[in-house]
Formats: structure tokens, sequence, C-alpha cells
């Protein structure tokens, strides 16, 4: 009886443990939930070019960027790109209107574009402790085509997820 109930202390002491150890590498720190897009970038996301489509809320996709001035980007970036990062655009298809996060796995500056007009976020929230997941950004999206515009990156591939906000 003892032994049985000294392991399961240590069971719960170790669960607990972990539990705090996630939220330590400050994944649990973001302003909103990002375990969706933390699993989709696990389960081996979807390579795409800039310039692709990707659909909203079904996965997430690794986007090959280009040099930032070859990213022929449809609208000013709210940040000017810095020299030698990288980015690019994709397309994606909003179908019911409403919030939506977009997700990177590493650190850029992210627009959206929508019926000729940049759209003004809505909330950021960004961890640099997060393993996979480096930042997300809100943005209230009106149903139909939306273009997402990555720029100021590090990294020549970034992983990105478009999502309605949970």
């Amino acid at each position: 009886m003892f032994l049985r109930a000294s392991a399961a202390l240590l069971f719960l002491a170790a669960a607990i443990g972990g539990a705090n150890a996630q939220d330590a590498s400050g994944c649990g720190k973001f302003k909103w939930s990002v375990a969706r897009e933390r699993a989709w970038f696990a389960a081996s996301p979807k390579p795409v070019d800039a310039g692709a489509e990707v659909g909203a809320g079904d996965s997430g996709y690794v986007v090959a960027l280009v040099a930032g001035d070859a990213a022929g980007f449809v609208a000013a970036p709210g940040r000017a790109p810095k020299p030698g990062t990288f980015g690019g655009v994709v397309k994606t298809s909003i179908s019911k209107a409403g919030p939506y996060q977009i997700t990177l796995s590493d650190e850029a500056w992210i627009d959206v574009v929508q019926n000729g007009a940049s759209v003004k976020s809505s909330g950021f929230s960004g961890q640099k402790t997060c393993p996979g997941v480096r930042k997300s950004v809100r943005f209230d999206l009106a149903a139909g085509p939306a273009t997402v515009q990555i720029s100021n990156a590090e990294v020549a591939k970034i992983m990105l997820a478009v999502a309605p906000a949970e």
C-alpha cells in the first residue's frame, strides 16, 4: 500500500514538473493558446514556395522565402525590410469573417492585405523561449481572399499557420 501511494506521488510530482517545464519554456506565456499551431508545426508541415496558396485552419506550412527585395509585396510592409533579410507572400481564402491568428516559427514581420488595403492587427503575442513558435498575430478578416506578407525574416524558410482564433 505504501509503495503504491509513493509511486502515485512520484508520478504526480513528475507530471506537475513536466507541466511547469513546458510553461517555463515560454509556450504557456502567449496571450492565447498556440498549442494547435505547435502540433501542426511538429507534424511535418507542408512545404510551399512564396506566392503559393495556403489553407486557413487546416495545417501548418513551411514557406520558402526569398530575398526581401524580391518578395513581391502587394502593399508596403508595416516595417521596412532590412537588408539581408527574407520575405514572401502567400495567399489564402477566408471562408468565414472573424478573428484569425497567423503564427510563425521564427522572428519576422507579418502583414495582411485584403481588398487592396493593409489590415490592422488586433493583437500580438510572442515568446522567444517557446520551441517552434515565435509569434502569433491576430487580424479581424472579412470572408474572401487575403494575402499574408512575411518580411524581415532572418531565415530562408519559416513555418506558418493561418487559422481562426480560438
